[in-house]
């Protein structure tokens, strides 16, 4: 697949989704000996679903980062894909692959298939069901939450989206972070 999008001179677009929630992802910090730290929240209802995608583009081989926020609350669907594809169609011109998860809101909604039917510039591609850590993006997802927002209880999902306009925004900036993300999942890219 990789090959095939070489020689189509393709954008490569890693995709997948994530949740964010106002309680927070709780990891381990440091305090004083004999202090045990404290993480101010409360269980609070709020969410909010993302869209992203790491891309290479064919001439550059840089990658860089493309991502949506959903409403609050919402869960990702198969429109929330097309309208995801089509602003990427829009950004980057040109033929895409893009390889994602078996996820029923890609590959196997009817709105997407319809999509994919009516541009054939664009291929999509399936990661095995049994590697999903082959998909770079989730390394964004692992780097956002894990390693920018552990312990990070917001207010409202307000405050929550701001974070991670915020963090995203600052990680599209990284692309050596990026291609590390790549290298990690092992695609066989020079970047």
């Amino acid at each position: 697949m990789l090959e095939e999008a070489r020689e189509r001179r393709a954008h490569l677009v890693f995709l997948d989704e994530s949740g964010f929630q106002l309680t927070p992802v709780v990891r381990r910090t440091y305090a004083p000996r004999g202090r045990t730290p404290l993480v101010e929240a409360w269980h609070r209802k709020g969410r909010i679903s993302a869209i992203s995608a790491v891309t290479v583009s064919p001439k550059r081989r840089r990658p860089n980062l493309y991502f949506r926020l959903l409403p609050d609350d919402a869960n990702a669907r198969g429109e929330d894909s097309v309208a995801f594809l089509k602003g990427l169609k829009s950004r980057l011109g040109g033929p895409m692959t893009i390889l994602w998860d078996r996820s029923r809101i890609h590959g196997r909604s009817g709105l997407v298939k319809a999509y994919l039917a009516k541009h054939p510039e664009i291929v999509a591609e399936d990661f095995p069901g049994y590697a999903p850590e082959a998909n770079p993006d989730e390394g964004v997802w692992g780097w956002t939450k894990y390693h920018r927002l552990p312990n990070y209880a917001p207010e409202d999902t307000a405050e929550l989206r701001l974070r991670l306009c915020r963090e995203l925004s600052d990680l599209r900036r990284r692309p050596e972070l990026l291609a590390s993300f790549i290298r990690h999942a092992e695609i066989p890219l020079r970047l």
